[in-house]
C-alpha cells in the first residue's frame, strides 16, 4: 500500500469523525438538531469546550491532509501533454447520404442538387 493511499484512508476516517463531532454538538440557536444532555462524567460547559477543540482540531487534520494529498498528486502525476484533443475529427455524414460543402467553399461554388455536376444546364427555382 503506498502513503497516498494510507493518506486517503486517514483522511476519510478524519471526514467521518468530523461529521460526526459536528452533529453531536448542543444546538446554539437555529440549528437542525434540538440538542440533548451530555451524559458523561463533564459538565455541560465542559463537554461543550471539549466538542468544540475537537472539531477545531479534526478540522485543522482535515485541511492539512487534503493540502499534502494535493501535492503528492501533482508531483507524481508525471505531466505529460495530452494530444488527443489536437487531432482533426472525423468528416461528418449528413442523413441521407449527401455530405456537406467542405470548409472554405461558398455556396455559389458548390455543385447544385438541381443538375448533375459537369453540365452546364440553367438550375432554375422548381414552379
Amino acid at each position: 500500500m503506498t502513503l497516498m493511499h494510507f493518506l486517503t484512508a486517514i483522511q476519510a476516517i478524519v471526514a467521518a469523525l468530523l461529521v460526526s463531532v459536528i452533529l453531536m454538538q448542543k444546538s446554539e440557536g437555529g440549528g437542525l438538531g434540538t440538542g440533548g444532555s451530555p451524559a458523561g462524567l463533564m459538565s455541560a460547559r465542559g463537554a461543550a469546550d471539549f466538542m468544540t477543540r475537537l472539531t477545531t482540531i479534526l478540522a485543522i487534520m482535515f485541511v492539512s491532509l487534503s493540502i499534502v494529498l494535493a501535492a503528492m498528486a501533482t508531483r507524481s502525476s508525471g505531466r505529460t501533454f495530452d494530444s488527443s484533443l489536437g487531432t482533426s475529427p472525423a468528416p461528418v455524414q449528413a442523413p441521407g447520404g449527401i455530405a456537406p460543402a467542405p470548409i472554405g467553399v461558398t455556396p455559389a461554388a458548390a455543385p447544385a442538387t438541381g443538375a448533375p455536376a459537369g453540365s452546364s444546364a440553367p438550375v432554375g427555382l422548381p414552379t
